[in-house]
């Protein structure tokens, strides 16, 4: 037996409102993994540096943040150059 017209038309938008949600929790994940990836080597150095400090290997942090920091200044001109590139 069929279903009446409103409640067919009830379960097809449920679906849609269910696939809205899919789809928002795989942006949500996808913003996320791209944030972990962006930040982690940032956080990391942080986390290294810090403990390096505190267990009174000043010269060895220091080194390390230096060497991130160039790392850095390095990572921050390819985008810039791949940025002028892509928008001239």
């Amino acid at each position: 037996m069929r279903k009446p017209f409103r409640q067919q038309s009830a379960d097809r938008r449920a679906g849609g409102v269910t696939m809205e949600y899919v789809i928002l929790a795989v942006l949500i994940a996808a913003a996320v993994v791209v944030a972990v990836v962006v930040f982690s080597r940032s956080v990391a150095t942080m986390f290294i540096t810090a403990s390096e400090a505190t267990t009174l290997r000043e010269t060895d942090a220091q080194k390390n943040l230096d060497m991130r920091r160039k790392d850095r200044d390095a990572d921050a001109k390819v985008s810039k150059d791949y940025y002028d590139t892509m928008h001239q």
